[in-house]
């Protein structure tokens, strides 16, 4: 008979995807995952599978929550315009927020750029993300252009890979915690793309 997890396999997985964010992959040891999730190292290795493996479901766990907060964030303005202010907007301004937090970035740039130049999986995966960014863009955009807010001209496809080049290279300089007006005009400028 099957023996049952003794663990919450969800909350186990969270806790790596937080530790791999904070450290990335080469940095993060085994011995930094047993004691944030809370299990032995037989239990990763039965739920999740070798190190690499755990990572690979710790990216695509964020990736989901990544792209739903994305869509959700975009949806809650009627404007398609002040919907990608207040995006691009908040992402400078969690940054400097007030009191002590790690600088994680994002996970799936790190990961672009930690795996990625030498890992085809993880080159995939990360692409494919970028990929999906655009998509939800892409259709924000062409909500603008049916409600008359955007030009009929404009190219959806073009203006939404250009908006997550755009957001990937903001979340990039996020990193070195800029001069907060170097990254404001940064993101008026980004916005008169939707002009």
């Amino acid at each position: 008979m099957a023996r049952l997890r003794e663990f919450d396999e969800q909350k186990a997985l969270d806790a790596a995807m937080h530790v791999f964010w904070e450290k990335g992959f080469e940095a993060t040891s085994l011995s930094d995952l047993t004691s944030k999730m809370g299990i032995q190292r037989p239990s990763i290795y039965s739920a999740f599978g070798d190190k690499k493996e755990l990572f690979e479901a710790a990216l695509r766990k964020y990736t989901q929550f990544h792209a739903s907060n994305v869509r959700a964030r975009l949806q809650k303005k009627s404007s398609v315009i002040e919907a990608f202010r207040s995006y691009f907007e908040s992402i400078v301004a969690e940054e400097y927020e007030e009191g002590p937090k790690p600088n994680r970035g994002c996970f799936c740039l790190n990961t672009m750029v930690e795996l990625a130049p030498h890992d085809t999986k993880f080159a995939i995966l990360t692409r494919e993300h970028q990929m999906y960014l655009s998509a939800i863009f892409q259709e924000t955009i062409e909500r603008g252009i049916r409600s008359g807010e955007l030009d009929n001209a404009t190219n959806p496809l073009a203006l939404a890979q250009t908006l997550v080049v755009s957001l990937i290279g903001l979340t990039v300089m996020m990193k070195s915690r800029p001069d907060r007006s170097f990254m404001n005009n940064s993101v008026e400028s980004i916005l008169t793309l939707l002009k």
